[in-house]
């Protein structure tokens, strides 16, 4: 396996909790709803399957992803909180995978070669275990590749910890890959941040 073709998971299944009945992956960006956006971006960014971790069906978002070359899986516990569809997702991974990036839908400022400067991080040959990306004065963000040294340690998460703990188990075996402005970390959780953001990109401001 190359950085070309590390598979990339896109975790999707999330309730939008904070959106007061709007879905934050359905809204608009570039012109498409956020959820089909991350789905060929990350589709863009490897030759290695795309796994996208869903609620159950029937729901608004599959149709959404409609003609992509991209693996819908079903995550049935998806109301247990994010690492229920982390289980999910990593043991849907391919046997032969020797590390895999995550990716959260709701980060509407990465950009395809965010993704390809994180793969192009990752050095098997040494003793790193994560390669993550962050924002550009350093604080740890998104995308996040994973060796498989750390996939058994997904099917035991439960809650909502995102991962955490699978982070913290690989101590100071982390490399953190440096992103334009805030791109690793802004996710949009509300109406009002949505509102906020389509401002500043309508008026030019900087949004990353």
């Amino acid at each position: 396996m190359t950085q070309a073709d590390i598979p990339i998971i896109l975790l999707a299944a999330g309730a939008s909790s904070r959106m007061r009945g709007r879905d934050k992956l359905l809204e608009e960006v570039d012109g498409q709803p956020l959820l089909r956006r991350q789905a060929e971006l990350a589709r863009g960014a490897t030759d290695g399957p795309v796994i996208v971790a869903l609620p159950p069906a029937p729901h608004p978002r599959y149709v959404h992803l409609t003609g992509l070359e991209v693996l819908c899986i079903e995550v049935p516990d998806a109301a247990e909180g994010m690492n229920a569809s982390l289980r999910a997702a990593f043991a849907a991974l391919p046997p032969h995978a020797t590390c895999a990036m995550l990716l959260l839908a709701d980060l509407p400022a990465l950009e395809r070669g965010d993704l390809q400067k994180v793969a192009e991080a990752v050095d098997l040959t040494s003793n790193m275990l994560i390669w993550r990306g962050a924002t550009s004065d350093g604080a740890p963000g998104h995308p996040i590749v994973f060796k498989a040294d750390l996939f058994a340690a997904f099917a035991d998460l439960t809650g909502d910890g995102g991962g955490r703990e699978v982070v913290i188990q690989a101590d100071d075996k982390v490399t953190l890959v440096p992103l334009e402005g805030t791109r690793a970390r802004m996710d949009l959780d509300t109406p009002e941040d949505w509102d906020l953001w389509r401002r500043r990109t309508a008026d030019g401001t900087s949004v990353t």
